[in-house]
Parts: structure tokens; C-alpha cells; sequence
């Protein structure tokens, strides 16, 4: 891990433009005795993405020359507008099947989908602008990493499954992922014998590669091989199907036309895909400056990849992220800075311009094994019985993300993590635990949870009880009701009640009204209560509701210990009943 100078984080931003296009930092000031390292990692970035692209472009039942312009556009857009120095933005395997799924579920004519693929990539892109410029990073808080990994794991398996039907040479099925299985394992007597043994050889290369070869670019290997013996002996005679004619030059610009009608669904499609980008790429672009020792800003990275995915709509392209295994590569081989991105891109536009005729022969099972490829480091299964064993209400939940994807659909499946998961922190802030506090053994003034430690001393004559979550509207009566029967079973019936209430900055109107009940409550059976640990703000609140004047400025104390020691005084211990 690279050192770090502390100071660097009381350093201001950049401000003004430098602000908003990051590149004019970093570039007046780039070493170029570090050229050499990016060229390096720019071109190994390139030979790893060409394939990719292409087979993604294929997953998001796009023409394989998407994907390439896709690169054309985030790449670049990224190295001037993202605050990561090894992050490369390019189309992601979640973010293509989403689309796919989202765009299929609308149209299945060849130009519509074409159309609404590309009007779904400009949402997204609209979104993430929206969201850098309102200045919501915190955005990504909300899926919690067993969602994030559940939802992921499903996804891979749902592609991988997706993917037999090429590997096979057989027609692919329809349904959620079941169906697609039982259509591969019922049509296994169709196989293709050499579209087979192409898909398994260029499996076993690729996996071989990255065992026993891991610097070697396995997926552009891959790719040059099969393209060399698809031609050599031409295997579209033998019924393997390959990719095709490529269209040679630079993309046109559109904006694509959509019924209005369509907006809706597409942009509901695009809030899911927002998250999911957004929370792979700023994960990536974390896990590099905390190992490199520079800052990233999560709303310019919100802008950077609006700019990117409206660039790689206006191109048709495909909807774009950071990918940590990407960025992996390109940091591996070498990248000192978002120069590697340049070369990389001025790599793709050199293929668009020249190359794209080398990929006709390109066999589609060998696409489908750089998919499989792909995805299988997506299989979380380590993560999840880590999960399993240290706690196992997350694991459910992602287990029930997990399920969503394979037996419902991609996007419901991420709904179904979000949704569990919000409901899952309503239910815990809604139950919060109330701790009876008992004096620790040999330390002045120190109190803790006697139900963890009973070996800690009880307050005679006093129940102190500790929120250890804050008082809202959504748990104020369960707290009134919770501290009244712990009053009741109480033996002997204390002469008033201690309530911490420190992890509270404020208070709303239904909590403060709860307090005024329980005060109240508490009075009528001849029992004290005073609040410990009160925030300023909290005595604000109470004083601007006159609940201060019932429960008497006497009753606010600055701490627990103060709270015990005055109450204590006041009254004697009360005999049992």
C-alpha cells in the first residue's frame, strides 16, 4: 500500500472548473517519465476489452460493434471527468443484461430495441448528471454489500446459463433461468459437436491462462485464435455461427426516438441500473485510492459516468460503469494515471477506423466463453458462507436477492434485495434495544448493559435505562411502553428512572409527545425521571414544546453519573413490595 501523508485530507478540492473537469489538475503537472507505464497499461486494456465488448454487446442483444463505440465514448469521457487514476469506465456484464432485460420486456422488433437500448443508455447517463449535480454520492450507501453481492451472484449465474445455448451451438430458450436450463438440457441431442469443442477449448484456454499465465491478455488470445482457425478452417461451413460483417469508421451521432408511452418504464429501468453502476464503480474506485493514497469525490464520479453513458447513447452504445476487474488490470499492468484510459481509447479508435474486418470469422461460442469467463469470478460463493456464519439475516436477504434474479428477472430481483433490506432497517430502528444500566465494578463512574455483564452493580432505589439507538417517530411508543414495563417487573420498584438519551441529536414531535406521556405516567405512580447525556439540540426541542417545564430543568443532567449521583440524594431505596 502506498504511503500517505495525513495532511492531504485537510487539503482543499479543486474549485472553479478544475472542479468539475478534473483533467485540468492532474495533466498541467503529469510526470512524463510515467508515459511508458500507461502506454503499457493502456494497451493491455484494450486487448482485454475488445473481446469483452463484444461479447457484452452480445448479452445486451446489441450488434457486436456496439460495444466498441461504447469504448469510444466512456473511455475517454472518464479520463477527463473522473476523479479515479485507475478506474476504467467501460460496459459491465450486470449493466448489459439489465438492459436487456429492460428493453426486452418493451419491444422485440430489431429497430425499436435498437432505439430503446439507446434511449435507456441516455437516461442513465441523465440520471447520473442529475444526481452528481444535486450532489448525492451517498447514494450507494443504500445497497448493502450482501444485496449488492446476491444480486451479482444471480446475475452471473443467469448469464452463464444464457450463454449455453451459444457454447452449445443449439437455439437458445425463453423464461427466467430454470426454463433457460431445462431448454438447454432437453435440446442437449441438438449440440453442435465442433461449435462445442470450440466454446470448451476456448474456455480451457482462458481459464488455463489465468492460472498458469495470468499477465498473458487470455481474452484477446482468445480471440486472435479463434478468429485464426475459424478462418483457417472455415467453421461457419460446419454450422458454428460467427459474428459477422463489421461496419469500418466512427459512429453517428443520434439522439433515438421513442413513444412517450416508453419513457416511464425505461426510466425505472434506468434508477435500478443507476444503482447498480454506481455501487460497483465507486467500490472500485475506493478500493485503488485507499491503496494508492489519493482522494476520490463520489459526485464528480456521479457526473464523470453521466457523461460517460450520455456519450455511449449518442453512439449506441452500451451502458457503462467501472468495473473492478477491469480496473485491475489496468492497474496490474502498470497505470500511474487516467493517461492509461487515453491510450486506450485512441487504441479503439484505431480499431473502428481499421480493424473491425478481422472480427467477421469471430466464432459466437468463443464469445460466449469470454462472457462465462467473465462472470465466473462473479460466483460469490466464499462471500456468502462468510455471511452465513457471521450473520445470518443478511445472508437471507442476499439469498432472496440471489433467487430473485434466477427464478423471477434481473431487475425484480434487485428490487426484491432494496426492498428487504429498507424494510430490514425500519424494523431495527423500530425496535431499539434499552439497555439497564448498572455500575462497572471498580471504575468511578463507568455504567454498562447489566443484561450483557451481571456481574455489574444494580443502582439501588434507581432504574437507569440506556437507548442505544436514537428515539424517532417510528419507535417512540415502543420505547414509552418498554421502559414502563421494565419499571413494573422492576423489584423493588424504583424511585425514578434515569433515561440515557445520547444517541439522540434531536427530537421530533411524536417522540417529545411519548416523553411527555411517559413522564406522566411515571408521575402518577409516584415515580421520578430525569434524562442523561442530553444534547443541546434536544434541550432546544424540549424547551420550544414546553416539555421542559413538566419534566423541570432540575431533570437534565450533562451525564449518567451526574444523573445518579443527584437522583440518588433525593431519594432512598424503596423496600420490596
Amino acid at each position: 500500500m502506498t504511503p500517505v501523508d495525513p495532511s492531504m485530507w485537510a487539503e482543499p478540492g479543486p474549485s472553479g472548473l478544475r472542479r468539475f473537469v478534473p483533467i485540468l489538475t492532474w495533466l498541467p503537472g503529469y510526470d512524463r517519465s510515467l508515459l511508458r507505464f500507461d502506454v503499457i497499461a493502456g494497451a493491455t486494456v484494450w486487448g482485454l476489452l475488445v473481446p469483452e465488448m463484444i461479447a457484452y454487446a452480445g448479452l445486451a442483444g446489441l450488434p457486436p460493434q456496439a460495444g466498441l463505440y461504447t469504448l469510444l465514448a466512456t473511455l475517454a469521457a472518464y479520463a477527463v471527468f473522473g476523479t479515479s487514476r485507475h478506474v476504467v469506465v467501460a460496459g459491465t456484464s450486470a449493466a448489459a443484461v439489465l438492459l436487456a432485460s429492460s428493453v426486452g420486456q418493451i419491444t422485440s422488433d430489431h429497430a425499436a430495441y435498437l432505439a430503446h437500448a439507446a434511449a435507456l443508455v441516455l437516461l442513465v447517463g441523465a440520471l447520473f448528471l442529475v444526481a452528481g449535480v444535486c450532489r448525492l454520492g451517498f447514494i450507494a450507501q443504500f445497497l448493502a454489500r450482501p444485496i449488492v453481492e446476491g444480486f451479482v451472484f444471480g446475475l452471473a449465474i443467469f448469464v452463464t446459463v444464457k450463454q449455453l445455448p451459444k457454447l452449445f451451438g443449439i437455439k437458445g430458450g425463453d423464461g427466467d433461468t430454470l426454463r433457460q436450463l431445462g431448454h438447454v438440457i432437453a435440446h442437449l441431442g441438438d449440440t453442435n459437436a465442433v461449435t462445442l469443442l470450440v466454446g470448451v477449448t476456448a474456455l480451457a484456454l482462458l481459464f488455463g491462462l489465468e492460472r498458469f499465465a495470468p499477465r498473458v491478455p487470455g481474452g484477446l488470445v482468445a480471440l486472435v485464435l479463434g478468429i485464426a482457425i475459424s478462418s483457417a478452417f472455415h467453421l461457419s461451413g460446419h454450422g458454428v455461427s460467427i459474428v459477422g460483417t463489421l461496419p469500418t469508421g466512427l459512429p453517428s451521432v443520434s439522439v433515438p426516438s421513442i413513444p412517450v408511452a416508453d419513457i416511464a418504464p425505461l426510466l425505472a429501468a434506468a434508477g435500478g441500473m443507476l444503482l447498480v453502476i454506481y455501487s460497483e464503480s465507486l467500490g472500485a474506485a475506493q478500493n485503488f485510492a485507499t491503496k494508492h493514497g489519493y482522494e476520490i469525490d463520489p459526485n464528480q464520479e456521479l457526473i464523470a459516468l453521466g457523461i460517460a453513458n450520455g456519450g455511449s447513447g449518442l453512439v449506441g452504445g452500451l451502458a457503462a460503469g467501472g468495473s473492478l476487474s477491469q480496473s485491475a488490470v489496468n492497474e496490474g499492468a502498470g497505470a500511474e494515471s487516467e493517461a492509461s484510459s487515453l491510450v486506450a481509447a485512441v487504441l479503439m479508435i484505431v480499431t473502428v477506423l481499421l480493424l473491425t474486418p478481422l472480427f467477421q470469422n469471430l466464432p459466437e461460442a468463443v464469445l460466449a466463453a469470454l462472457i462465462i469467463h467473465a462472470v465466473s469470478h462473479l460466483w460469490k460463493v466464499r462471500e456468502f458462507r462468510r455471511y452465513y456464519a457471521e450473520r445470518r439475516v443478511e445472508f437471507w436477504l442476499g439469498l432472496a436477492t440471489l433467487l430473485g434474479v434466477i427464478l423471477i428477472d434481473v431487475l425484480p430481483g434487485l428490487v426484491i434485495g432494496v426492498v428487504s433490506m429498507l424494510l430490514l432497517v425500519i424494523y431495527k430502528a423500530s425496535r431499539p434495544h434499552l439497555g439497564v444500566l448498572g455500575g462497572v465494578p471498580g471504575v468511578a463512574g463507568a455504567y454498562g448493559d447489566l443484561g450483557r455483564h451481571p456481574d455489574y452493580q444494580p443502582i439501588l432505589g434507581l432504574l437507569v435505562v440506556r437507548l442505544e439507538s436514537p428515539l424517532f417517530y417510528a419507535n417512540a411508543t415502543l420505547v414509552r411502553d418498554h421502559v414502563k414495563h421494565l419499571v413494573g417487573a422492576a423489584r423493588p420498584t424504583p424511585n425514578a428512572v434515569v433515561l440515557d438519551v445520547g444517541a439522540n441529536s434531536d427530537l421530533d414531535i411524536t417522540s417529545a409527545d411519548m416523553l411527555e406521556q411517559l413522564i406522566r405516567a411515571l408521575g402518577a405512580a409516584g415515580i421520578d425521571i430525569a434524562l442523561a447525556d442530553v444534547r443541546q439540540p434536544v434541550i432546544d426541542r424540549l424547551r420550544r414544546s414546553d416539555l421542559l417545564s413538566i419534566l423541570g430543568e432540575n431533570r437534565i443532567y450533562h451525564t449518567v453519573h451526574e444523573a445518579v449521583g443527584a437522583l440518588s440524594q433525593e431519594h432512598a431505596p424503596r423496600r420490596p413490595l
